[in-house]
């Protein structure tokens, strides 16, 4: 094996094992944000914990956001930013649908 070949099968091997801690990454802070949704978490603030009690049956789950995910969008290679380049392309799209649709009624 060449020196090339044996620095692109290193190179390979990292890229992997980064997109294992990404991956590791994305999946603990969607398990922080849903389990912490309810009475705050760090990016949001805690005052949950403030609210007068609540019944368990009055108590609402929040949906967190894409854009929620400080520790996955700090790279540029997450899950989390694939979830975002998805959701602009699918708005562009949708908008340029809606130009190219009205443009058709015109």
């Amino acid at each position: 094996m060449s020196a090339v070949q044996q620095l692109q099968a290193k190179k390979e091997q990292l890229e992997e094992a980064v997109r294992l801690v990404e991956k590791q990454v994305y999946d603990l802070e969607t398990s922080y944000l849903n389990d912490s949704s309810q009475y705050g978490n760090i990016l949001k603030g805690f005052e949950g914990y403030l609210a007068p009690t609540k019944t368990q049956s009055q108590k609402k789950s929040r949906n967190f956001k894409v854009e929620d995910r400080l520790f996955s969008l700090s790279s540029s290679t997450s899950p989390a930013t694939e979830e975002i380049s998805l959701a602009q392309s699918d708005m562009q799209m949708n908008t340029s649908n809606k130009r190219d649709k009205n443009k058709r009624q015109d």
